[in-house]
C-alpha cells in the first residue's frame, strides 16, 4: 500500500504563489506515475497535472497551463506542484495521486492511490 502525504497548502492572495509537496512511502516511487487533482466545494475532482515516472513527460489541464509546474525528485520520493499567478478560482483541496499503469492519465478513478489533500485558498 502506497501512502501519500501532501503539504504546502495555505492562504494566499491572488497573483501569489505556493509550492505543494507530496511524499510517498513507496520504495519504488520512481516506478510510479504521479498526478495532482483538485476539488472545490460541491464539484467533482478536477485533473490538474501529471508526470511520468522519470519526470520526462508531463501534462497539464488547460486551466493551469503556463501557471502551474509539476516536477519530481525520485531521490526524495516527492512530487511537487508549483502554483504561480494564483486566481480565486484555484481555491480547492489539492490531492496527489499515484498509479503503476503505463502512460500519463487524467482521470481520478484510473489512479490507485490518493493522499488526504491540502487546502489552497486564494483571496481576491
Amino acid at each position: 500500500q502506497v501512502q501519500l502525504v501532501e503539504s504546502g497548502g495555505g492562504l494566499v492572495q491572488a497573483g501569489g504563489s505556493l509550492r505543494l509537496s507530496c511524499t510517498a512511502s513507496e520504495r519504488t516511487f520512481s516506478s510510479l506515475y504521479m498526478g495532482w487533482f483538485r476539488q472545490a466545494p460541491g464539484l467533482e475532482h478536477e485533473f490538474v497535472a501529471c508526470i511520468s515516472w522519470s519526470g520526462g513527460s508531463t501534462y497539464y489541464a488547460d486551466s493551469v497551463k503556463g501557471r502551474f509546474t509539476i516536477s519530481r525528485d525520485n531521490s526524495k520520493n516527492t512530487v511537487y506542484l508549483q502554483l504561480n499567478s494564483l486566481k480565486p478560482e484555484d481555491t480547492a483541496v489539492y490531492y496527489c495521486a499515484a498509479h503503476r499503469r503505463s502512460y500519463l492519465r487524467r482521470v481520478w478513478g484510473e489512479y490507485d492511490y490518493w493522499g488526504q489533500g491540502t487546502q489552497v485558498t486564494v483571496s481576491s
